[in-house]
């Protein structure tokens, strides 16, 4: 029989994708602080082209940037955190409801990453209130593997690049310092 245990903290990241982010920013950055606390990094602009999925939403060219929370939350907190930021995006919303930014938080771990997502799909955990969780990633041996699922910008160098630095001040943490585990065991 397995014992369960509270699985520790994650610290919560967020894609935040936009055509208009120098505009936007000082408006929506704000936001996102009084949702999460201070970004302890924020990317810089990363292209986004791998889909033109959100074109006609959100107009072009359509760019990323990824942050990361110093604050660490419960793993369970990811269905709150979907709702909140999709609230958000409502509130960002042009007059005619197209959005003007897509909000795509999840949780980082030292073993993996962890999307929130709308969506069902074969792969995804229903959580509550129609927010499922997506595994994205997992970390092994030194470096981010894969899945047949991953989305096709997740599997790119400098977003996996991004994650790594994020993963490392995550390490830092002082509840995650004292119980990580050797460096060849994740």
């Amino acid at each position: 029989m397995s014992i369960p245990g509270h699985p520790g903290p994650a610290m919560a990241v967020l894609s935040v994708l936009c055509a208009r982010m120098d505009d936007l920013w000082p408006v929506l950055l704000p936001r996102i602080t009084d949702l999460f606390g201070p970004p302890c990094r924020i990317s810089a602009d990363l292209p986004f082209s791998f889909t033109t999925y959100y074109d006609a939403e959100l107009d072009t060219p359509i760019v990323r940037r990824l942050l990361g929370f110093s604050r660490l939350v419960p793993q369970e907190a990811l269905a709150d955190i979907k709702l909140a930021t999709n609230a958000l995006e409502n509130a960002m919303a042009r007059e005619d409801g197209r959005r003007t930014v897509n909000l795509d938080p999840g949780l980082l771990t030292q073993e993996r990453l962890v999307l929130a997502t709308g969506k069902n799909f074969g792969h995804r955990i229903y959580l509550r209130d129609g927010i499922f969780a997506d595994l994205t990633l997992v970390f092994r041996k030194g470096s981010w593997h894969i899945l047949p699922w991953t989305f096709p910008d997740y599997r790119t160098p400098e977003l996996q690049a991004e994650l790594t630095a994020l993963r490392g001040i995550f390490r830092q943490c002082p509840e995650i310092a004292k119980t990580a585990p050797q460096p060849s065991s994740v």
